[in-house]
């Protein structure tokens, strides 16, 4: 069938061997469309990013950029600023018609932690062709803070799409009439657009920046962390902030946003001529995601914002990102937000989930 898989089709896949893991998947690694990718044992220090391009493999290209191989059983610290390749537990055996493509998890991306996935023959990031049978690895370069990571934690995911799933604008717009994809008048073009929040319904904040002299984030602690170790609140009373080069910042969309179980979203950037900033990460949305059938009623896009070299004026209201829509080969058995206690349903402006 056409479009991309459910849950169900997933563990269909672990149990045919498509795929495989050197510790057995497990059934909380399976999200409504997608797998999430644990950490190996070893993580290797590179002096600069890299594919391994056609015809070679990761591991050959590790011999001639790795600079020192760390055991992370014990629990390891990656550093801000760095660059590390880490071996996946999970490696796949797709079959034809059969592609993947893979994504930093929410949390991963709210703490500026920079996460790729890289193949053997790649040329791409974060995707897999058709027919792909090897190993999968992680590129990671903490870029605001320094993390703390033991193996078999989860810092991205694989989504796998079978044909052409993609909605184009009419389609897009016959779905938010039928199912009311924004709270507002959608802006379609190429995609929903969604607009940046400025003028909060209470109070003035709008947003945080993450200090540049913070402490080390272990990825195992759940609201552990108080923010302002690690944030400084970004207030606006005039509908404007202006964005500091080089700083990073979370703010969140006006839109309130719906994911029909049917259907799953991601996140891409924007026109780069819209201004000197990007929304830095892309983003998997599950079926069910601020969907009232799923327990949601709506739910704001967190946007992970980094200005470029020139200071930047960001207005209330502007669009500064879209969501793509796929239609689901089939609807997920588990819906975003029910049954497997999902972090950010009915979310609004919210840090990672280490933080309180």
């Amino acid at each position: 069938m056409t479009g991309v898989l459910p849950s169900q089709a997933i563990r269909r896949m672990v149990a045919d061997g498509a795929i495989a893991a050197e510790v057995p998947v497990t059934d909380a690694q399976v999200q409504p469309a997608s797998l999430d990718l644990r950490l190996g044992h070893v993580a290797y220090r590179v002096r600069a990013s890299f594919l391994a391009g056609h015809g070679a493999s990761v591991a050959q290209r590790l011999d001639e950029f790795s600079m020192h191989r760390i055991d992370l059983t014990d629990g390891a610290v990656l550093e801000k600023g760095c660059v590390y390749v880490v071996p996946l537990m999970e490696r796949l055996r797709l079959p034809d018609g059969l592609r993947a493509v893979a994504n930093a998890k929410s949390s991963t991306g709210r703490l500026d932690l920079l996460t790729r996935m890289i193949t053997d023959g790649g040329a791409e990031f974060d995707r897999v062709a058709e027919g792909y049978d090897g190993p999968l690895y992680a590129e990671i370069c903490p870029r605001s803070f320094s993390v703390l990571v033991r193996p078999g934690m989860a810092l991205n995911q694989i989504r796998f799409r079978a044909g052409e799933a993609v909605l184009n604008d009419d389609a897009l717009t016959a779905l938010h009439d039928r199912e009311g994809l924004v709270d507002g008048t959608p802006h379609i073009d190429d995609g929903l657009g969604f607009s940046v929040d400025l003028r909060p319904a209470d109070g003035t904040l709008v947003g945080y920046r993450a200090k540049p002299h913070s402490g080390v984030v272990d990825l195992g602690r759940v609201g552990h962390y108080p923010a302002a170790e690690f944030w400084e609140e970004i207030h606006a009373d005039a509908g404007r902030i202006i964005l500091d080069p080089g700083a990073f910042y979370i703010l969140v969309s006006r839109e309130a946003v719906t994911i029909p179980p049917d259907h799953a979203a991601e996140m891409a950037p924007y026109l780069a001529m819209v201004g000197e900033f990007r929304v830095h990460y892309a983003g998997f949305f599950d079926p069910g995601f601020g969907h009232a059938e799923a327990g949601g009623a709506g739910a704001r896009g967190v946007l992970e914002v980094r200005c470029h070299e020139a200071p930047f004026v960001l207005e209330h209201g502007q669009i500064v990102g879209r969501l793509i829509y796929e239609r689901m080969s089939e609807t997920p058995e588990t819906l975003y937000g029910r049954e497997i206690k999902s972090n950010y349903q009915g979310q609004g402006l919210k840090l990672a989930k280490h933080f309180v």
